[in-house]
């Protein structure tokens, strides 16, 4: 069975970007070759470093965890790093 996973990325510019994946390391390597999504493309966003990614059993649950993630503000998103337990072996 396959393993979603909704990630965040802290990228070089003290941004974050929020997204989802099947493939964590792919992802990651997409997004620092300016390959994958519109807003890691800028190059003064890369490169980007995988800070936080939690699998869940669904696409429907883990794009909905992107989705309520992206509607927090900037220290409600930190707070949430903060106290979240990491639990995956990141790339």
């Amino acid at each position: 069975m396959q393993k979603h996973y909704f990630y965040v990325l802290h990228c070089r510019d003290n941004t974050l970007y929020a997204g989802y994946t099947t493939d964590l390391e792919r992802r990651l390597k997409e997004h620092n070759l300016g390959r994958g999504a519109k807003y890691t493309r800028l190059s003064s966003r890369r490169p980007a470093e995988m800070i936080f990614a939690a699998a869940y059993p669904c696409r429907s649950s883990a794009m909905k965890q992107e989705y309520a993630f992206k509607q927090l503000s900037r220290k409600e998103k930190e707070h949430y790093l903060q106290t979240q337990p990491l639990t995956l072996s990141l790339p």
